[in-house]
């Protein structure tokens, strides 16, 4: 077997996370009573997607980002709400959003005999534990990281490290990572010195120097990589 350990990142690898997102954001708007269309949506997608990526440098933390990214919504949208509230309610929310990518359960039920497998996440806890144990593929992942329990978001080392501990520090050529960015999952992989799989549904430019081992548009094949 060429991979003994198989990471797997959350969000729009496993997880329809687009999916989860859009309904959270309508129930929220509804449960606040306020106005909610496609250029509210589209707003929040652009301005999370920005924060997110500020929190991958290092430029503000996941508590903050919490309500952060509903303040700037706000103040783009000239709506007068609590943020802190708002996000509360969200996430809870998104926490109940156990969509999953076409095929995903049933590769996981595929790799389980050949490999192990471990979740490691830059989502946040309150909403990726409530979210995987209310899943079907919880079963498939004993062992999980999320950056905001070990202090640390891929790509930085530090999350590496912590997955490298409970994995009982295999050899770096045993491992994988499987993830649908490249600024995180496939930039953190490739620093650490392990193979990375980019999950490319939609056939996407790899940005700056960052060169996956793998690129894949359907999770199937994966089997094809992992092999028997």
């Amino acid at each position: 077997m060429k991979y003994e350990w198989l990471l797997f990142d959350a969000d729009n690898t496993l997880f329809d996370y687009d999916k989860a997102e859009a309904a959270a954001l309508a129930s929220t708007f509804e449960h606040f009573q306020l106005p909610f269309d496609q250029e509210a949506a589209a707003a929040y997608r652009r301005i999370n997607g920005r924060i997110w990526i500020e929190f991958e440098q290092g430029l503000i933390s996941q508590e903050a980002l919490r309500a952060e990214r509903f303040v700037r919504l706000f103040q783009f949208l000239h709506i007068d709400t609590d943020a802190e509230d708002f996000s509360a309610e969200y996430l809870h929310q998104l926490g109940l959003g156990t969509f999953l990518i076409p095929g995903a359960d049933a590769l996981l039920a595929a790799l389980n005999p050949r490999c192990q497998l471990l979740l490691i996440t830059n989502g946040i806890p309150d909403v990726q534990r409530p979210r995987l144990a209310a899943s079907t593929i919880q079963q498939h992942f004993p062992k999980i990281v999320i950056s905001g329990e070990v202090g640390a978001a891929k790509p930085d080392p530090k999350i590496f490290d912590a997955a490298f501990r409970l994995m009982g520090w295999p050899s770096r050529e045993k491992v994988l990572i499987i993830g649908d960015s490249i600024s995180s999952d496939i930039r953190g992989g490739q620093d650490y010195g392990i193979d990375t799989c980019w999950y490319n549904p939609n056939g996407r430019v790899p940005a700056g120097n960052v060169q996956p081992t793998y690129e894949i548009r359907e999770l199937q094949q994966i089997l094809v990589i992992v092999g028997d």
